[in-house]
């Protein structure tokens, strides 16, 4: 899949976010090594923590289905600047895929993008548990 028709997808899922509390819509096309391709988008709860950001139902979609190795994630809004994933998806996608590239799209569709490891230096994975006392 090309990034536009990844870009495409990612904000085509800004309608079917369910976001009843903060009405801040947010899609997501995460594209796996393989060319696969899954979408989420954030589901909010009454009570808020039991939501789920539009970047973990992707990852879930995908995990869910048998893969494991990710190329890119495209993140869309609609705000007039770029809005990164939150912490807890950061160290969700790291867990996967620290060299993961994380496109963020604002209203108008304009990229911005980083790595995984640009949003989440020094992020937590396997090697820190090999050093647990």
């Amino acid at each position: 899949m090309t990034l536009d028709e990844l870009k495409r997808l990612a904000m085509s899922m800004l309608d079917k976010a369910y976001c009843p509390y903060s009405h801040f819509p947010v899609g997501a096309a995460l594209e796996c090594e393989d060319g696969s391709v899954f979408t989420g988008v954030n589901i909010e709860n009454a009570s808020y923590p039991v939501g789920t950001c539009a970047e973990r139902t992707a990852f879930g979609n995908a995990i869910s289905a048998g893969h494991r190795s990710f190329k890119r994630i495209v993140i869309a809004t609609r705000t007039k600047d770029y809005s990164s994933p939150c912490g807890m998806c950061r160290q969700f996608m790291y867990e996967f895929s620290p060299d993961l590239e994380v496109i963020c799209l604002n209203e108008k569709g304009d990229a911005k993008t980083y790595t995984m490891r640009e949003l989440l230096p020094g992020g937590f994975d396997t090697a820190n548990l090999q050093s647990r006392i």
